[in-house]
């Protein structure tokens, strides 16, 4: 092989190299990009990391066992409301479709628009905790000073007692944190806890 040969598959071989950490920067940058919607996609179907799962139908067990659900509210800063659940915490038997109510109340000099964040504590029980419906599926706006009700209708998939690490699973907690949103996104991600007034 002559110079002008070895210098030819030199340029080659640089090139390719060249080509292939090019190619291996793109994809690192879009799973980068892709890996945050596909976590939240894993998460909502799988209950991960205390997300609760969707459902559209109540289970057909209920059983003895029962379990107490927290609710904790939250408003991120930036967001001028107020947010309180109807009642602290709820006794629910394992199965049991369960619908309570929270209320929001824009204390703020305009209209906004916000959006809830959610997840269930212990991480575990997320796998196991259905809601059937959630204000926390959409943007809500509200006028100054207005207030509004919104339902939460949800049930403790009855699955769980086959799940031997909750066998001594008590408590549940539902935390919701209200953002400002923005075309059906979060704009924030510092929460501070809202002051819970009496609405």
């Amino acid at each position: 092989m002559g110079p002008a040969e070895r210098e030819a598959l030199l340029a080659r071989r640089i090139r390719n190299t060249g080509a292939a950490c090019l190619g291996l920067a793109a994809v690192m940058v879009g799973a980068a990009y892709a890996s945050v919607p596909l976590y939240n996609l894993f998460c909502r179907v799988t209950g991960y990391d205390g997300t609760p799962l969707v459902g559209t139908t109540a289970p057909t067990e209920v059983l003895e066992r029962t379990v107490i659900v927290r609710f904790d509210t939250n408003v991120a800063s930036g967001l001028d409301w107020s947010f309180v659940s109807e009642t602290p915490q709820i006794e629910a038997k394992i199965g049991e479709t369960i619908t309570t109510f929270f209320r929001v109340r824009n204390d703020g000099r305009r209209a906004s628009t916000g959006i809830a964040s959610y997840n269930v504590q212990p991480g575990q029980a997320g796998a196991y905790f259905v809601k059937l419906k959630c204000f926390c599926f959409d943007d809500q706006t509200l006028k100054p000073g207005e207030a509004m009700d919104f339902p939460v209708v949800f049930y403790v998939d009855p699955a769980i007692k086959a799940d031997t690490t909750l066998d001594g699973l008590s408590t549940i907690t539902l935390s919701y944190t209200y953002f400002t949103s923005r075309n059906g996104q979060p704009v924030e991600t510092v929460s501070r806890e809202s002051g819970k007034p009496k609405l």
